[in-house]
């Protein structure tokens, strides 16, 4: 139980990632990260004549293109959202976070303001566009299997209450623990495919105008640890449904006639009275006679047991 509540606690730490521009635990929980702080633009690239004029201009890209554009010095790729920035003494200061929104995927041509250039096939390489493409299909799978690892995983805490007093309700547990397990594993496999591919492509296509991709240390950590718990859970409901969950039922016993039953304290004629011995003795005293053999007499280092069987 312990693991599935720690499997989903990392869970809901993924999905606050990039939520609270204030909170710099929350900023550093990031899929991926854009470092545009030397973007720079040649004249070929943008079809200028170089001239001295344009020399002068460009000399000044950085700062002119990213206050025409507003790029930031670095955006946050979450689950959610990004989270965009400049760097302040060389820390990162998160100033702005997008909405949040279902099924997100970033868009730099969007964020940058690039919808309305005309020339834009020059500045993305039909391999940039190809994997931005496949990311966009990619980020919805990613989105719908977390939104399911969550509630599995919640399903599974409340499930998991049951499974501590039989063992079907340990099986069924251990059901909705492999769903469970199987869309965070996915989840997870998912998110590092796509964005180390998605980083490949990125610095190969942008490097040429100082743009720099990188992944997000912290928040594959957390994905993997989730991963790791939500295995280890599973693991346990496993053991559990065959070995040791619920209460033991009363132990029967058989004969070689097949006929089964319980053991139970004899009457008070074989001098056993609320937990008491009371046997009478004096002369002329007969102990009554009954046909209830007693348990093992005559055989060394055994004892009279004051029980019969009764079939049941």
């Amino acid at each position: 139980m312990a693991m599935t509540i720690a499997s989903l606690i990392c869970l809901i730490i993924v999905g606050l990632g990039g939520t609270n521009k204030n909170n710099g635990s929350l900023n550093n929980l990031y899929f991926f990260r854009a470092n545009t702080t030397d973007i720079n633009v040649k004249p070929g690239d943008l079809n200028i004549p170089q001239n001295a004029l344009t020399d002068a201009f460009l000399n000044r890209t950085t700062d002119v293109v990213k206050d025409a554009l507003d790029v930031k010095d670095f955006y946050h790729v979450s689950l959610w959202n990004y989270c965009a920035g400049d760097f302040d003494n060389g820390a990162d200061k998160v100033t702005y976070c997008s909405p949040r929104k279902n099924e997100f995927w970033f868009n730099p041509i969007d964020v940058w303001g690039l919808n309305n250039y005309s020339n834009i096939e020059q500045l993305f390489s039909d391999q940039l566009r190809d994997g931005l493409n496949a990311y966009r299909v990619a980020a919805k799978w990613m989105f719908i299997a977390y939104v399911i690892a969550v509630v599995a995983t919640i399903v599974e805490i409340f499930v998991g209450i049951f499974a501590l007093f039989s063992r079907i309700g340990s099986l069924v547990t251990t059901i909705v623990s492999t769903i469970s397990s199987l869309f965070i594993l996915g989840f997870a496999l998912t998110a590092t495919i796509l964005y180390s591919v998605l980083l490949g492509s990125f610095n190969e296509a942008l490097k040429k105008y100082n743009v720099r991709g990188s992944l997000g240390r912290d928040m594959y950590v957390v994905v993997w640890l989730g991963v790791a718990f939500s295995l280890g859970a599973g693991i346990f409901w496993l053991f559990s449904s065959c070995c040791c969950s619920g209460r033991s039922n009363r132990i029967k016993y058989g004969d070689a006639s097949g006929r089964k039953g319980t053991y139970e304290r004899v009457d008070d004629n074989y001098g056993h009275r609320d937990g008491a011995l009371n046997f009478k003795t004096g002369p002329g005293f007969q102990a009554p006679h009954h046909d209830v053999p007693l348990n093992n007499v005559g055989q060394k280092n055994t004892a009279y047991e004051p029980y019969r069987r009764a079939d049941v």
